[in-house]
């Protein structure tokens, strides 16, 4: 603050606005670095046993394949398991939809260059042409184990190992910064909070029309 010579008042320092936007400005470059420094020590370790599983993993996962086909299994048996299947689905649709019509074409991140990063080749899957942030794998995966996962706690623990072992594949095989599949599991967070409110909601409908009716 400095005071006004001509009327004694403090007005704010001009600089002010300048230097917080250039400290958030500084943060953001050293966060996009340590993303970039993590995704190059990830590509530099030998896991040479590791990459056949985690590159088959992370294309069993497109358009959420896993998770639909796990759905369809908890869906066969009635109350709890069909009830966290629908959760679970409806936390996949809200995920996939928010990243991908949202997510991705307001940030337009560019995907990680694999090449210079010398991502070996037997890690590799087909790289995506949509933006990298987020992830929508694993704002798909993440979303999906934790309704499903509230609705089913026996199934919590398996699915959430399941989920974030997706989304480190994301990394591992070089389609994804690891910043991107953190933002895709706070989506996946998100989304699952949302499925679930919309759930509880419809429930609470369904037992009001039904005390209406009934009376």
């Amino acid at each position: 603050m400095t005071d006004d010579t001509t009327t004694g008042t403090a007005r704010p320092n001009a600089g002010t606005g300048h230097t917080a936007a250039g400290t958030a400005q500084d943060i953001l470059r050293d966060l996009r670095a340590v993303d970039g420094a993590v995704y190059a020590a990830v590509a530099a370790t030998p896991t040479p046993t590791l990459d056949t599983a985690l590159r088959r993993l992370s294309t069993a996962a497109d358009h959420s394949k896993i998770s639909l086909a796990i759905a369809a299994a908890l869906a066969l048996f009635p109350g709890r398991p069909r009830r966290a299947a629908l959760a679970g689905i409806g936390a996949v649709a809200v995920a996939s939809a928010t990243a991908n019509l949202l997510g991705k074409r307001l940030v337009r991140r560019s995907r990680p260059d694999r090449e210079a990063a010398r991502v070996v080749a037997g890690r590799h899957v087909p790289m995506p042409d949509s933006a990298s942030f987020p992830s929508g794998h694993t704002a798909s995966a993440v979303a999906f184990a934790t309704a499903t996962g509230v609705v089913l706690p026996a199934a919590a623990v398996p699915l959430g190992v399941l989920a974030a072992t997706v989304g480190y594949s994301r990394v591992h095989t070089g389609v994804h910064y690891p910043g991107d599949v953190a933002a895709g599991a706070v989506l996946g967070v998100a989304s699952a909070a949302v499925s679930l409110t919309a759930g509880a909601s419809l429930v609470r409908r369904r037992a009001d029309l039904r005390a209406a009716l009934g009376a």
